[in-house]
């Protein structure tokens, strides 16, 4: 049995020495120690040894198999070596590295995280609010009428659950005010969902950033104020800005506006940005029957909404607003 243990050995060394590759470096390692091995096939025949013979026997296989297994961790080693080694063969590694072109935001991240700034700085702190939603939260809180056309499943994306895909951040504002006594300024920038036909200004999946103050005596004049300045404060003080009269059941009175966007090459020309108003008195009446706290009894506020790609478009532009989602590297360079 000694015998055996050292002929084994010597011939596993020979034949790890000349293993080749990695290969014949793996055919012998089978060969030597697998389940049909040589050295496997020597091990078992130690239930053959006498038992006085058993301690001595084992001592041998045990050193034996440990040098048989630093040989082939060494020659693997080297061979190893080797491959790096060719590699890299006539390569100059005194050569500069190749660089790799640094990214860089996408334009509405980069509006986005303007927009919040400027906000921020006006005394607007930031909230968040879940995209799968409830009716209540996205319409009835809000004093939208069950016939309102928002409300239909050819507008909004419901979930057999009858849950939706929020239509608008104002959900955030009424989540907000359902746990928070005034006075309330807050910002919620997120994502929305209509189904709305994808062309040159209309997305199905887009982005937001709604903005609440609501205190006791806010007034008209407290909006037209704090929407100036911002627009102002992101697109240039020459901004022209117009306010217009309009219609949300979330706002009375509403109004929206309207920026004068001056291409070069191109007519002035009004563009459409954002939406507004006075909170509704019914939807503190909403939100004070709901969370049976009557926190908004006697306050006013106002409300606005703007969409992120709209800005990214007037800010840089922008034709087509179905470039922010194509992720053509070539168009998103331009913003790095």
């Amino acid at each position: 049995m000694k015998e055996q243990i050292a002929q084994v050995q010597a011939e596993a060394m020979e034949i790890l020495s000349k293993a080749a590759d990695m290969k014949e470096l793996e055919q012998a390692r089978v060969a030597i120690l697998g389940k049909k091995g040589t050295f496997t096939r020597v091990q078992q025949g130690m239930k053959d040894v006498p038992k006085e013979e058993k301690p001595v026997v084992g001592a041998l296989l045990n050193a034996a198999r440990t040098e048989i297994a630093a040989a082939m961790d060494q020659r693997l080693a080297e061979l190893q070596a080797q491959a790096d080694a060719a590699a890299v063969s006539g390569v100059d590694i005194t050569l500069p590295g190749a660089t790799l072109p640094a990214g860089g935001l996408h334009p509405i991240s980069l509006v986005r995280e303007e927009a919040v700034r400027i906000l921020r700085r006006m005394g607007f702190t930031l909230a968040d609010g879940p995209e799968i939603e409830d009716e209540w939260h996205c319409f009835d809180a809000l004093n939208t009428p069950t016939d309102h056309p928002a409300r239909n499943e050819k507008d909004t994306f419901y979930f057999d659950s009858g849950k939706l895909l929020r239509t608008q951040t104002s959900t955030v504002q009424a989540r907000v005010m359902e746990k928070q006594a005034p006075p309330v300024r807050i910002i919620c920038p997120g994502s929305a969902f209509r189904r709305d036909a994808i062309d040159a200004t209309h997305l199905s999946a887009f982005n937001q950033i709604e903005g609440l103050y609501v205190d006791r005596e806010v007034s008209v004049g407290d909006l037209k104020g704090t929407l100036e300045y911002f627009l102002k404060a992101l697109f240039g003080d020459e901004t022209a800005v117009r306010f217009r009269p309009h219609f949300f059941p979330f706002t009375e009175p509403s109004f929206e506006i309207d920026v004068l966007l001056q291409a070069a090459g191109q007519e002035p020309r009004w563009i459409e940005i954002a939406g507004c108003g006075m909170v509704n008195p019914a939807v503190f009446e909403n939100i004070d029957l709901e969370s049976g706290k009557n926190f908004y009894v006697g306050c006013t506020g106002f409300a606005f909404g703007i969409g992120l790609e709209r800005l990214a478009m007037i800010r840089w532009g922008i034709r087509d607003i179905r470039l922010l989602i194509e992720n053509d590297v070539r168009f998103l360079a331009q913003f790095q």
